[in-house]
């Protein structure tokens, strides 16, 4: 059998350009934030940008952001409990609040990578058609084979929206 990872991806749009001062603080976190992801227990990969740098990918005024991780718990526990936490309860200051789901997470083989493409192919599936196996929210989660998952752990910080 095999082994299956959870991709996500996370889009946000930017209150101003990435140069702009009042991204400031966003951007002097960048490198520090992807840094602690790496060490954290259950990272696999992230896409970097095409100099294989930190900066994450940008489109039409957006951030993207996109990962593997070994189990739903990994990810929770460092977007919502380590100091990642923190500038997840910041992000209003740097992103503009969106009407429908900003994160997809969906499952991969071990081996796969997802592109920026089919990253944004989930996350467009999700805000068609809803939690899915196919792409899913962090509130409605399914496992890898196709069956509807728990409730994630209870968190104090709130989890953006989602379906």
């Amino acid at each position: 059998m095999v082994a299956m990872l959870l991709a996500q991806v996370n889009v946000a749009l930017m209150r101003a350009d990435m140069d702009d001062p009042r991204m400031g603080g966003f951007v002097a976190a960048l490198d520090p934030v992807y840094r602690m992801a790496e060490e954290s227990r259950g990272f696999v990969w992230r896409l970097r940008d095409p100099g294989g740098g930190h900066r994450p990918a940008t489109s039409g005024g957006q951030v993207v952001n996109v990962s593997v991780w070994r189990t739903y718990r990994d990810l929770h526990a460092f977007v919502y409990r380590s100091r990642h936490g923190a500038f997840v309860k910041e992000r209003q200051r740097w992103f503009l609040p969106t009407p429908q789901p900003s994160t997809a997470l969906w499952w991969v083989a071990d081996a796969a990578r997802p592109t920026l493409e089919q990253a944004l192919a989930r996350l467009a599936h999700l805000r068609r058609h809803g939690p899915t196996p196919r792409a899913f929210g962090v509130r409605r989660r399914f496992d890898p084979s196709g069956r509807t998952e728990g409730r994630p752990p209870v968190t104090h910080a709130r989890e953006g929206r989602d379906q």
